[in-house]
């Protein structure tokens, strides 16, 4: 059976052809609830038993519906006392106090730590650079 399309002019641009849209209930999920009707009670006493026992993919189901997983909050980190000219590793100490002191959470601390820790690669290339390009710079001098 093949359906006939509508004229090229049936609807004027930025109109719809269906302005009410698909009636509720009537998408996929709409069509699974009305399936299931009036077997819903059985199937999450299945869904339930399974996670009792010990199915981890039924646990996870529900209990991704009843407590889904919380975003962490984002908090303003509180200043952080650290030495003018304080190395490195002093830097990432200081971190490290304040999350014993409970000043800052782990996950702020390990982060700000992973911040400190990228910071030093960065600089240690900066020298490594610095470094060959000095050598190069001795070496082309004596063949000169």
């Amino acid at each position: 059976m093949t359906t006939k399309k509508p004229p090229p002019t049936a609807w004027k641009p930025g109109r719809s052809g269906n302005p009410k849209g698909r009636p509720p209930g009537k998408g996929f999920a709409g069509q699974t609830r009305e399936a299931l009707g009036d077997r819903l009670p059985e199937v999450l006493e299945a869904v339930t038993s399974a996670a009792v026992g010990g199915d981890m993919t039924a646990a996870r189901i529900i209990l991704d519906r009843v407590l889904p997983t919380l975003k962490p909050l984002e908090l303003p980190l509180p200043p952080i006392a650290v030495p003018t000219g304080a190395t490195l590793a002093q830097q990432a100490g200081a971190v490290m106090e304040a999350a014993t002191r409970g000043d800052i959470s782990p996950g702020q601390a390990a982060q700000l730590v992973g911040a400190v820790a990228a910071l030093a690669k960065i600089i240690e290339t900066d020298e490594l650079q610095r470094r060959i390009e000095a050598l190069e710079a001795a070496h082309h001098d004596r063949k000169t």
